[in-house]
């Protein structure tokens, strides 16, 4: 095994041949989880250094893609921290009825799974009609299966028991349709969707908003990555906007602490100031 010395040079080299080949911009992620991912992208790839599974990409660009989904860790859930949305339903639908329109950016929409959970309760709460939905992340293979709103039936157990504990409405399989082997999501959840690829580190704002919600993206970014999304999110918002976290996210030691106040603390929801 090459030295721990090697092995930062190694990455380093890496992450800076992404950027100036694919203009995919790791360079301020978390370095201990972007080892991580490395590594076992390492074992998938049968490649025994970081300098050969560089070497593969730069001549490969199908493989670079085979990369990108380990890097990207495109894992979620609907309505995961019901919690958050019954507090969105409770303390942030009420405000967000005031406007005559409503935009929500969903930063970071992974496979799609939050961005089904946040149309559905825009659905069950009258909303969604007059919202715009954009939802970004920077992996286009999970855009796309995002787009097709086809889940594996085997979590819509999960995803039934988090949608009752967030506040739903209705009965969750009215929202599906067991298809493909899988769940097939009504297509007016995603008439008002825009997905579109966007990177948190190298792409600017593209729209005023009145939500913002990105969560757990922010725990594999460095702080100043964290400040950069942070200054996106708040430049996006309008007046009085609305942002929402992961559970384990935090404002507080961001240079934009002082421009966001929380409305729910205990939830990560936040409102700018």
């Amino acid at each position: 095994m090459a030295p721990d010395r090697d092995i930062e040079i190694e990455l380093r080299l890496l992450i800076e041949a992404i950027y100036l080949k694919y203009n995919y911009d790791f360079r301020d992620y978390s370095g201990a989880s972007f080892k991580r991912r490395v590594r076992h992208a390492l074992q998938q790839f049968n490649c025994n250094t970081i300098t050969a599974l560089q070497e593969r990409i730069m001549h490969e660009p199908s493989a670079f893609m085979q990369l990108l989904q380990y890097l990207t860790i495109p894992v979620s859930e609907m309505f995961r921290d019901p919690s958050y949305y019954l507090a969105l339903r409770q303390q942030v639908v009420p405000l967000l009825k005031t406007y005559p329109s409503v935009k929500v950016w969903v930063a970071g929409c992974s496979t799609g799974e939050e961005v089904y959970s946040l149309a559905i309760l825009l659905k069950e709460e009258g909303l969604l009609e007059r919202s715009i939905i954009y939802a970004t992340d920077i992996n286009p293979r999970s855009l796309e299966k995002a787009e097709r709103g086809i889940f594996s039936l085997e979590n819509i157990r999960t995803y039934t028991e988090n949608y009752q504990k967030a506040g739903g409405q209705r009965a969750f399989s009215d929202y599906y349709t067991a298809a493909y082997e899988g769940a097939l999501f009504d297509k007016s959840l995603r008439e008002n969707v825009t997905f579109a690829d966007h990177s948190l580190a190298t792409d600017s704002v593209f729209s005023e908003t009145q939500l913002v919600s990105c969560r757990n993206v922010l725990i594999y970014f460095n702080k100043a990555l964290q400040d950069r999304a942070f200054g996106l999110f708040h430049e996006s918002l309008c007046h009085r906007g609305f942002l929402g976290l992961g559970s384990k996210e935090s404002l507080d030691f961001s240079s934009y602490a002082k421009r966001f106040e929380p409305l729910v603390k205990s939830e990560r929801i936040f409102r700018k100031a």
